[in-house]
């Protein structure tokens, strides 16, 4: 009922107003809500999610469905993604400097497609003023109980050269306050980022990361790298090689793609024709060949990430049984609303159910294990 009246009433209202301005608004709100212990608990008691646990990386998941990054870019509204229901959120990106981002418009709805066309260009506030929110929020017991990773992108200023000590000062202040961290060389809307997804590129990035990360008396942080969908299968086979030499803990599979479906629809053609990068359902059938290169490349032995498309509980099921272990998701979050989590993951417990797992885990790459 409240996925109806959010779809059918708040919505509409929602998508006449320009998208970032919405974005802005609600993660404005959800801050709120982050603050108010009696607002969170509200939140809680209708989003609940069922327990499907996850221990991957290290960590405990109370369920598989996170939420990308993105959304939280400045970590405000950490407390209320728990409260929706999420089992894990993924702060940023987030960049050494403070930059605006590209200039807007830069976020786009192709509503019939449901998708996003968007180039905001990792627009936030920077490294030194994320770690001195989440110090505050950690010292006031505002931090959730779920785990919380870290996006790292690099700043639009940087040199593709410095880009491994521009990465490096971020993980720096950051790695105390993150569970996990996500090495963001995929974006499409830094100019040049995607050269970064190179071998000898990742190679001085993650040495860089993880001499620091390793050092005598720490206890490694899961640093894992996240992929654009439009890479080839050459490519992809580098990246495979390059993860037990770089300590890469995980692929996170994928971000936007540049590539734009063919589509009748002129609505839906005048989105596509936007500079950016694409998300929602037209990405779904790649991001699920990506994770099932990785998990057929690694045999099982790499966590994956899947994000891209994921709107249904059987969405959330084919990237599962192809190999992903932990999910995220963000465009059908804004097309479907806050119950979409809890949706998604009592379905997953039903599918469950149906083909005979008693534990999520057991499900993970079961229709390619054949």
């Amino acid at each position: 009922m409240l996925s109806w009246l959010y779809r059918s009433l708040v919505r509409p209202v929602l998508f006449s107003q320009d998208p970032e301005f919405v974005h802005n608004i609600t993660v404005k709100g959800l801050q709120g809500v982050s603050s108010l212990g009696l607002l969170s608990k509200v939140m809680h008691g209708v989003c609940s999610s069922p327990e499907l646990p996850v221990s991957l990386l290290g960590l405990k998941f109370p369920n598989p469905i996170g939420l990308a990054a993105g959304m939280d870019k400045a970590g405000v509204a950490m407390r209320a993604w728990e409260a929706m229901g999420f089992g894990f959120s993924e702060l940023g990106a987030v960049t050494w400097y403070a930059q605006p981002g590209n200039p807007p418009p830069r976020v786009f709805r192709a509503v019939p497609a449901e998708a996003i066309v968007n180039r905001m260009g990792f627009n936030n506030d920077g490294a030194a003023a994320m770690a001195d929110r989440l110090k505050r929020y950690r010292d006031k017991g505002c931090w959730p109980s779920h785990p919380v990773g870290i996006n790292l992108g690099k700043s639009k200023i940087t040199e593709l050269i410095d880009a491994p000590l521009d990465y490096l000062r971020s993980f720096t202040l950051l790695r105390e306050l993150g569970d996990f961290f996500v090495i963001n060389v995929s974006s499409p809307n830094t100019p040049n980022l995607r050269k970064l997804q190179d071998k000898e590129s990742l190679k001085a990035i993650f040495s860089r990361l993880q001499a620091f990360n390793n050092k005598r008396g720490r206890s490694p942080k899961p640093i894992l790298l996240k992929i654009a969908p439009d890479l080839s299968d050459e490519a992809l086979e580098d990246i495979v090689d390059m993860i037990p030499k770089l300590e890469i803990a995980g692929i996170v599979a994928t971000n936007t793609t540049i590539t734009r479906p063919e589509t009748e629809n002129q609505k839906v053609k005048k989105v596509y024709a936007q500079q950016g990068g694409l998300s929602g359902k037209p990405l779904k059938v790649r991001s699920t060949e990506v994770i099932e290169f990785f998990y057929r490349k690694t045999r099982g032995m790499v966590p994956i990430i899947g994000v891209g498309g994921i709107f249904t509980a059987e969405d959330a099921w084919e990237k599962i049984t192809h190999g992903a272990s932990l999910l995220q998701i963000f465009t059908s979050l804004v097309y479907g609303g806050p119950l979409k989590v809890k949706e998604i993951n009592m379905g997953l417990k039903r599918l469950m159910e149906e083909n005979g797992f008693k534990m999520l885990h057991e499900a993970v790459g079961s229709a390619i294990k054949k």
